[in-house]
């Protein structure tokens, strides 16, 4: 029997939610959950609490919600609980010093890429965006800087040919708890070791902003379409059409293209729509203030004729 490891979880979207599973699952007490504050949400803008609240509630863990780490310094709002391990997952804050030196065994994070590459908020969106044929999942020992900490283990992942950001991060979730239940097991068995990351293959993983997901028609289509998959469901890829907000949640690209980018052809498989090189063939869209739709269903509308142009 090994001794049991104080563990205080912090994460907050859909994302972190498979990795606090796992840790509830391990048996090690999980002795509170940190996640970002209730925010307002859809439509109705009602307050809305994060999927790994949530999960803590229902697992009658205790949770902390603090509106920032740094002041007055949260470490000491979290020290008389004694933590053996901070496990982070997809926090949304960076943690200071003071909170990574607070348990006998660091902070560890699961991050979506396989580091050094894809350091940064978004590592999922622009492992699709470059056209990776393979991501996966990296357990790391935290320090000051971002994620740049020594590595402790790592899992790989196909990306599927039609995969978007939304099905990906999903598939990822479950492979990140899956390597840090691994990594709990080395670590009590004495068997945990980081290896410091090659700074010279590092990339880096920006923040997604809404205007990433607009457009540029004169680029290829192959690369086209990868921003429509990367950016589905947030903050979806996007044109114009008469003035209005088309946004694009399902497309392929095709080689063959006749037209000026962004030129509309309606062909007998549906919307196609010129671009820098070959043609993006449109499978679902949805123009501002209506419902998605299938392309095809779309084109009986008769709001995209052939000729039109988009952007």
């Amino acid at each position: 029997m090994h001794t049991p490891l104080r563990i205080i979880f912090f994460g907050t979207p859909e994302f972190a939610v498979p990795s606090l599973r796992a840790l509830l699952a391990a048996g090690d007490p999980v002795v509170s959950v940190v996640c970002q504050p209730d925010k307002r949400a859809g439509r109705g803008q009602h307050v809305a609490a994060p999927p790994v609240k949530q999960e803590a509630l229902a697992a009658g863990v205790p949770i902390l919600q603090p509106e920032k780490l740094r002041t007055p310094s949260f470490a000491e709002v979290l020290a008389p609980l004694v933590p053996d391990l901070v496990v982070v997952a997809a926090y949304g804050k960076i943690l200071p010093p003071a909170l990574l030196q607070l348990p006998r065994h660091g902070c560890i994070n699961v991050h979506a890429s396989l580091l050094p590459k894809y350091r940064g908020a978004a590592p999922i969106q622009w492992a699709i965006v470059r056209g990776e044929a393979c991501t996966g999942v990296t357990i790391m020992q935290m320090n000051e800087r971002m994620d740049a900490g020594d590595i402790l283990l790592q899992r790989e992942m196909a990306i599927g040919a039609d995969e978007t950001y939304g099905e990906l991060q999903t598939r990822l979730a479950h492979l990140g708890a899956a390597a840090l239940q691994a990594a709990l097991e080395q670590l009590h068995a004495g068997l945990l070791r980081g290896q410091p990351q090659r700074e010279s293959a590092m990339t880096l993983a920006p923040m997604i902003k809404k205007e990433d997901g607009c457009i540029d028609w004169t680029q290829p289509a192959v690369q086209v379409a990868r921003r429509v998959r990367a950016f589905n469901p947030w903050p979806s890829a996007f044109t114009h059409l008469d003035g209005k907000l088309l946004k694009i949640h399902r497309a392929h690209p095709r080689e063959t293209s006749a037209a000026a980018p962004g030129v509309v052809a309606v062909t007998s498989d549906g919307i196609a729509v010129a671009t820098g090189q070959g043609s993006l063939v449109l499978d679902e869209l949805q123009l501002e203030g209506r419902k998605r739709l299938a392309a095809t269903e779309f084109a009986r509308g008769g709001l995209l004729k052939p000729g039109v142009v988009l952007g």
